[in-house]
């Protein structure tokens, strides 16, 4: 890989009547993370995100979460979503795919992404409780949703088995992390962009 590249890195803000949220994301970092969006399982799955995928991530959030969790993690995935959008610019040179399996305990979580401008999401995600604490895990759907919608991604989220919902969650974000991670990098035996239709 060419040590001269410069370091992709963008920022985007997005202020509602419902939530105010901040990210940069440096796609060439080290797993340098600031995490801040008032829910504390959210924060947890995005440090995780952060440092197994050597990202160098800042996320800022406040929102109406006395109403309810929704309209800020759905926000957060909004934004990196745009984010990684202007971080992958001409996408020049990008991998674009990235895959990987890993597991928690009893829990094996299996991620796979395509960069191509697509958005799709398969999510296959059985749990066997929907709530840890007060939080509600099913709108981590939303947040995926949201970040591939934005982020012009192929992703598939399937979990293959796993009875702890925190050990799911974990390893689903590990695994996404890793992918990415593999997803993002840039190839120089790639000249332009990896698609036969010459534009991702």
């Amino acid at each position: 890989m060419n040590q001269h590249l410069a370091p992709r890195t963008a920022s985007q803000e997005r202020k509602t009547a419902e939530t105010a949220i901040r990210v940069e994301w440096g796609l060439d970092g080290s797993g340098h993370n600031q995490i801040k969006t008032s829910i504390p399982f959210l924060d947890h799955m995005l440090n995780l995100f952060g440092k197994h995928g050597f990202f160098d991530l800042t996320v800022e959030a406040k929102g109406d979460i006395e109403i309810d969790d929704h309209h800020t993690i759905e926000d957060v995935g909004i934004v990196m979503g745009q984010v990684l959008t202007q971080a992958l610019g001409t996408k020049e040179g990008l991998t674009r795919f990235g895959w990987a399996t890993v597991p928690l305990d009893e829990t094996l979580a299996q991620v796979t992404v395509d960069l191509s401008g697509r958005p799709y999401l398969v999510y296959n995600v059985v749990l066997p409780t929907r709530y840890i604490k007060s939080f509600d895990l099913g709108l981590f759907e939303d947040f995926f949703q949201a970040f591939v919608s934005q982020g012009g991604l192929n992703l598939h989220v399937n979990v293959l088995y796993g009875r702890n919902p925190h050990h799911i969650m974990e390893a689903i974000f590990k695994a996404f992390a890793k992918a990415m991670d593999q997803a993002v990098r840039r190839e120089e035996r790639i000249k332009g962009v990896l698609s036969t239709k010459g534009m991702l």
